[in-house]
């Protein structure tokens, strides 16, 4: 047997060894040898073990016969092979990566500091997983549609239907003016009534994604980008009212689909008409409230009236907002300089007062603030953007037309720092309530909503007179005022069934500082002399506008724990219907 394996293993010169047996020699893992052949095995001094003595055979499985190392031949031990081997596992068969250093496989883990590890993780990672979904129940707590009515028979057939509907809806109360967190609670009642629980929102400025990812299904992603904008608090308030329905329960996909559809073609409860007198009706209330007298608050009628005209026909004609609004705004200074240069008996910078707030974007603020305070950033920072630009428009409408009025020679237009209304404070609270009603309508707010909106406005007007006879001063004023305002809104939307941003925003426009951005333009353009004046006041009546839609925001949040069972109670009188 020796004789036939040789020193080449039996096998012609011309044959490739097998990668067991190339050039290199096989170095073979160390094994505890029995008894009967432990004298085959040598160690050195190390404890290392040393090749097996030339010659030497190892046992392999199947049968099979491993040829020697190369090397001149040695005689094996006579008697060897008759002597009986006890049985033991099959060695397995010799391989490439046999000639690599190995690892004891026994080596434990040094768990000395494992308890200081689990802390460590605790404090920096938490309890919980820092990107876990945020539970259903959460989100909607302090919102109407807490705790709402979960279908038992789960989504439809096709769950994309479900997710159209409710992009469908977001889409739309976007394009009316509500805010981020107000279309997020909204999809996330929406959703879970009709059964699907797996849903996460994201919501940017101009578009809406929603993601449905089911156990053991394949995801859904569905986008809609929102293009257009328009005035309907009328159709923001009928899907407030849709999105209870829903989340009260009995509302069916097919059914709820069928009411959305009808809410987006129903046309709006004013006429464009209407729309445009109430436009008038504002401006003339403005001017009188700040003091503008009889004669001033005709000419500002006229100058709102000519100034919506221009927008509508400049929208028609696809003119960007920026360009549309500042050409509104250099028209209204126009008219109160020509009158001014006629030598008309007017403040004009009063009569500018009411074509300015009409252009303001009071709602676009209020949700802009909204929508940062409630963890928006990214449509927050989109809403303000766009509000600047807005904002812009006005300060540079004005510019242009006191640089235009000042090159054709009308003389320097009478400032004044403080106007003081000749009407006693009961009038005014009654010029507040229809100028706030005007703008409510001018907003296209439902009908039923008209009145309590100028309710509103008129009890923050009472605060805001009473903290300015207190000596709180004329930048805080407006700020506890429009945090009453804010409460107020919340309270009664809810009982109205409306979101608080229907009344919010037109009951606060009274409380713009419109005569404090037009002074300070006028400063900044026509009176050299003092420019640093002119921007501080610019600076200061921006401040304002910020702490008012601040003052919405806060009195909503402090409105939450007295108006906690207010959308349960109005699903409650819903079933039982």
């Amino acid at each position: 047997m020796d004789d036939k394996a040789g020193s080449n293993g039996g096998r012609k010169p011309e044959t490739n060894p097998s990668p067991a047996a190339g050039p290199l020699p096989v170095i073979q893992r160390p094994l505890r040898p029995p008894s009967a052949e432990s004298p085959s095995v040598a160690r050195k001094p190390g404890g290392d073990p040393s090749p097996p003595a030339q010659g030497a055979q190892r046992p392999a499985g199947a049968g099979a016969k491993q040829p020697p190392a190369p090397g001149p031949a040695q005689p094996s031990t006579p008697g060897a092979k008759s002597r009986p081997r006890p049985a033991r596992r099959p060695a397995r068969a010799p391989s490439p990566t046999d000639a690599l250093p190995t690892t004891p496989r026994t080596v434990r883990p040094d768990r000395s500091n494992a308890a200081a590890r689990n802390v460590l993780r605790r404090l920096v990672q938490g309890e919980e997983p820092p990107t876990q979904a945020m539970s259903i129940v959460e989100r909607l707590a302090g919102s109407p549609y807490a705790n709402p009515t979960i279908q038992v028979g789960g989504p439809d057939a096709s769950a994309r239907k479900t997710l159209d509907f409710a992009l469908s809806l977001a889409e739309t109360m976007f394009r009316y003016g509500a805010g981020a967190l107000e279309v997020e609670t909204s999809i996330i009642a929406v959703t879970a009534a009709l059964g699907l629980d797996h849903i996460e929102v994201d919501i940017t400025n101009q578009s809406v994604v929603i993601n449905y990812s089911a156990k053991d299904q394949t995801p859904t992603t569905v986008l809609r980008v929102v293009r257009s904008w328009t005035n309907n608090y009328a159709g923001l308030t009928a899907i407030h009212q849709l999105v209870s329905d829903i989340a009260a329960g009995g509302v069916s996909r097919i059914e709820a689909a069928r009411r959305l559809e009808q809410i987006t073609r129903r046309p709006k409860p004013f006429p464009r008409w209407m729309v445009t007198a109430a436009f008038g009706i504002f401006g003339a209330a403005i001017v009188a409230f700040i003091g503008g007298g009889v004669l001033g608050a005709l000419i500002g009628l006229g100058s709102c009236i000519l100034v919506d005209l221009l927008s509508r026909q400049l929208g028609r004609w696809r003119v960007p907002e920026f360009f549309s609004v500042a050409t509104s705004s250099a028209m209204a200074t126009l008219i109160a300089m020509l009158f001014w240069w006629l030598e008309v008996p007017i403040a004009p910078s009063l009569v500018v007062v009411g074509g300015i707030l009409l252009l303001l974007p009071a709602g676009r603020l209020v949700s802009a603030t909204q929508d940062a305070i409630n963890g928006f950033p990214v449509t927050a920072a989109g809403r303000f953007l766009s509000a600047l630009l807005i904002f812009g428009g006005v300060v540079s409408g004005i510019a242009v037309a006191l640089v235009f009025g000042a090159a054709i020679g009308i003389p320097d237009l009478e400032l004044i720092a403080a106007p003081t209304s000749p009407y006693p404070w009961p009038v005014i609270a009654v010029l507040i309530f229809i100028a706030v009603a005007m703008f409510a309508v001018t907003e296209q707010t439902d009908l039923s909503l008209v009145v309590p909106t100028a309710l509103v406005g008129t009890a923050g007007y009472v605060l805001w007179i009473s903290a300015i006879n207190a000596g709180v001063g004329y930048r805080l004023a407006p700020a506890l005022a429009a945090v009453l305002i804010g409460a107020l809104s919340r309270i009664v939307a809810l009982r109205m069934g409306a979101p608080q941003l229907v009344l919010a925003v037109p009951a606060v426009m009274f409380l713009y500082p419109g005569l404090s951005i037009f002074r300070a333009m006028y400063m900044l353009t026509t009176n050299t002399g003092v420019p640093s004046a002119g921007a501080l006041g610019l600076f200061n009546a921006f401040t304002v506008i910020l702490a008012i839609a601040g003052g919405v925001v806060l009195g909503d949040n402090l409105a939450r724990p007295l108006t906690r069972g207010l959308g349960s109670n109005e699903r409650r009188r819903n079933r039982r219907r």
